[in-house]
């Protein structure tokens, strides 16, 4: 018999997440209800195909699939659907200076980990434990401090801007564990090979939302979560007004930035609340601009740039898809999405394309362009989660720990793949094994005799 079967599970979150969560769920029997506060599912997986000529399309959300990221790898062939390789080479790096562009490779990121070397050797030691006292001294200083502290070379520096495309913060805000964590933990930003989704990468949530039908309440605000030891009720807003929800379980998807909003009934543990309310979500413009002709794809180049400039990093948005237009990503992370969006405000899309005249767009047309500022989208607040150097390493834990019947997912809540859709979907594959785990061990518990049963 399906392990869950009788057993109801209400799922916030129509991200990858919960999408993930929901389909596990209710393959183990669980009668799953799931509702998402936008009018769509895919959470901040966004496939604009709008408006884009040639049938052609953009991710204005997570884009990219690593070699090694195993679980969205998995689902990805469960679905039916197909990944392609893309990117070939990875990302080089252009380094904006008084002499020119330098195209870098990855150099500066092999610097980075050198020097870092007496901080990751440390932190490994502590078995990279994030509530100990070695990640709480090297997560308190920021990369910009430790930069200063330790002399860095303008080149050093300017790897380390660039990086806000990856981090989504700029190296005063960004602490320098997050950087320790990443070397101790793979020593690269990521596997060889790098994969999208043919067709979109929104294909993922519309396959897994297909089997909810009814089950799926979009624009449907979770406000209040209460908890009792008999199930769990949540207050939700809709164009209908309010109404009650109830289960026996809830896994709770929905960002950080927006976990603050829901009022929890009894209150979370004061650690898990101060977890949610600091965790900090990195501001992130994602511009997508489509040309009538491709100028950047050449035989033993780069289609991919990290770079110090204001636009952010750029790569090849759409080399699998047919048609001979082609379609730039910029995705300027940090205080470059504001600077972003001052210069499209101002000069449009041209104060852009003058910014990586290396690609040779003065031979090709710009036909149509597309741009998303995540901090502005209110159900995100945001790109992805990154790490402060004030945010208190101690209290990662906490954003993944269950609190009675009610359990937590979504990348922030990831320890190896935060803010990736592989950290999303491996969450929502945890919260389905956790909520499991309870079911059983519930079930293995002796029964109390009532009051009116006899024992002699």
């Amino acid at each position: 018999m399906p392990p869950l079967r009788g057993i109801s599970v209400l799922v916030a979150g129509a991200g990858l997440a919960g999408l993930t969560a929901a389909r596990e769920l209710a393959n183990r029997g669980a009668d799953v209800t799931v509702i998402e506060a936008r009018g769509r599912v895919g959470g901040r997986v966004l496939t604009r195909r709008e408006p884009f000529l040639q049938r052609q399309h953009a991710e204005a959300g997570a884009d990219l699939i690593d070699e090694d990221q195993m679980e969205i790898r998995k689902l990805v062939g469960q679905l039916g659907l197909r990944l392609v390789e893309i990117l070939p080479g990875g990302f080089a790096g252009i380094r904006q200076a008084g002499d020119g562009h330098r195209v870098r490779g990855r150099r500066g990121w092999y610097e980075l980990q050198r020097r870092l070397a007496p901080e990751i050797r440390s932190f490994c030691l502590s078995e990279q434990r994030w509530d100990g006292a070695i990640a709480r001294a090297i997560g308190r200083e920021s990369v910009a401090a430790w930069l200063d502290r330790t002399r860095a070379p303008r080149d050093l520096r300017a790897m380390a801007t660039a990086l806000r495309g990856f981090f989504l913060a700029d190296p005063d805000e960004l602490s320098l564990l997050a950087l320790v964590d990443q070397f101790a933990s793979e020593g690269s930003l990521g596997g060889d090979k790098t994969f999208r989704v043919l067709g979109g990468n929104d294909r993922i949530a519309e396959k897994l939302a297909a089997p909810l039908g009814g089950k799926l309440h979009l624009q449907s605000i979770l406000r209040v979560v209460t908890q009792t030891a008999a199930g769990i009720s949540a207050r939700i807003e809709s164009s209908s007004g309010l109404a009650d929800l109830r289960a026996d379980f809830f896994v709770c998807t929905i960002p950080a930035a927006t976990v603050r909003d829901v009022s929890f009934f009894p209150e979370l543990p004061d650690p898990q609340r101060n977890a949610f309310q600091s965790l900090r979500y990195g501001l992130a413009t994602k511009t997508s601009l489509q040309f009538d002709r491709v100028t950047w794809r050449k035989r033993g180049k780069p289609r991919a740039f990290g770079t110090n400039y204001s636009l952010g990093a750029v790569w090849d948005a759409n080399e699998e898809q047919h048609g001979d237009h082609g379609i730039l990503t910029l995705m300027a992370g940090g205080r470059a999405s504001t600077e972003t969006r001052e210069m499209l405000a101002s000069r449009g899309p041209a104060s852009l394309t003058d910014q990586i005249d290396w690609l040779d767009l003065q031979k090709a047309n710009l036909v149509a362009w597309d741009s998303v500022s995540w901090e502005h989208e209110p159900w995100s607040r945001g790109g992805y989660s990154f790490l402060h150097h004030q945010y208190d390493p101690a209290l990662r834990e906490w954003l993944a720990r269950p609190f009675g019947r009610i359990f937590f997912a979504g990348e922030h809540t990831s320890q190896r793949w935060q803010g990736y859709m592989n950290g999303a979907v491996e969450s929502g594959l945890r919260a389905a094994e956790e909520v499991t785990a309870r079911v059983r061990e519930a079930a293995s518990l002796p029964t109390r005799p009532s009051a009116t049963t006899r024992c002699d």
